[in-house]
């Protein structure tokens, strides 16, 4: 396993102290009385914040040095125009100066509305269309104009990267980590070979995308869906924002597809050739995943948040896992189901 942090060095999230926070609110002219909420997130760091005046709002502090400014003022527009284009996006608040980006004492920030919601119950009926139809408004405005800082996701960073990464760290046993390096490189392999072949079937468009969109990120009101959390937009295949929507048998995946893509294609195209891609990308998720725990190690949140990391067992899992995947990416893509053109909703 990962040794435990240093207990003398300080990660930089431990510079946030409730005063720090409050003063660097008041940095930008928001004055809070004192209410603290930390809600839940491992990349950066939220809070829900009560002011003065007795409403709230939620402070957002990005984790340092993984997004440039440039790169958060790009996720900040996106999210800017897709409020404007009544797609239903929680998007920073606009302060009096006109920023949505604020610097304090070496920390990137952003204040949000608060909004309520619950977790979308995918299996009621009506929800993935509903969840297609807005993704699919979401996707139109993101083909308007392309990221220009933010990367864009490739088999490189999500696949290769950790792999090198979690080989090179010490940290899979000795005994399991001949057959770990074999059974990802045999997934390695089938996802570059499906990404090629799903490039044959035609041209692979990046679409600006929430690039995160698990039901985690969704609040489910009456109305709809409220999307949260846009710290993962980047350029990609509009499928990445769908399959992650998908569980089950491939029966069950096949319909519920089926139901996404009935309310996405009331309002935009979708490209068949990207079913291709759902098992690359899912198979590039779980590779990416590991690392990103391994690298976030030194982060007091994380090994007391995920203290089951690292041991044989885990690994063991993942081995067992990738073999999963290997077989399903020697599979047929799930098919484009004949839709009727069904209202939206």
């Amino acid at each position: 396993m990962p040794k435990e942090t240093d207990p003398v060095s300080l990660h930089p999230f431990e510079q946030l102290t409730p005063d720090f926070l409050l003063d660097a609110l008041q940095s930008v002219g928001v004055r809070g009385d004192g209410r603290l909420l930390g809600l839940n997130s491992y990349e950066n760091r939220v809070w829900q914040v009560g002011l003065e005046d007795g409403s709230s709002l939620i402070a957002k502090f990005y984790r340092p040095h993984r997004w440039t400014p440039g790169q958060i003022a790009e996720e900040h527009v996106f999210a800017r125009q897709l409020v404007q284009a009544e797609v239903p996006v929680v998007a920073p608040m606009m302060l009096p100066d006109g920023q949505t980006r604020h610097d304090y004492q070496g920390f990137q920030f952003a204040l949000f509305p608060r909004r309520g919601g619950r977790a979308p119950e995918l299996d009621r009926a009506g929800t993935l269309e509903r969840m297609g139809y807005f993704l699919g408004r979401l996707h139109a405005v993101g083909a308007q104009q392309p990221f220009l800082e933010r990367p864009a996701l490739s088999v490189q960073e999500f696949g290769l990267e950790p792999r090198r990464f979690l080989r090179a760290s010490g940290l899979i046993p000795a005994e399991l980590e001949p057959a770990w390096s074999a059974i990802s490189q045999q997934a390695l392999d089938l996802v570059g070979a499906a990404w090629l072949r799903a490039q044959t079937y035609g041209e692979i468009e990046s679409t600006r995308l929430h690039g995160d969109c698990h039901p985690g990120n969704v609040l489910w009101t009456d109305q709809g869906p409220h999307f949260v959390d846009l710290d993962d937009a980047r350029g990609g295949p509009a499928v990445q924002d769908l399959w992650m929507l998908l569980s089950g048998g491939r029966e069950e995946m096949q319909a519920q597809l089926s139901e996404v893509l009935r309310g996405y294609q009331a309002f935009r195209g979708f490209n068949p050739a990207e079913l291709a891609l759902i098992e690359p990308l899912r198979t590039l998720r779980l590779l990416h995943y590991s690392a990103w725990i391994a690298r976030r190690w030194d982060d007091p949140a994380f090994p007391r948040n995920f203290p089951w990391f690292g041991g044989n067992r885990y690994w063991q899992d993942r081995i067992l896992e990738l073999r999963e995947q290997v077989a399903l990416l020697q599979e047929p893509p799930l098919a484009l189901a004949h839709l009727d053109g069904s209202s939206r909703p």
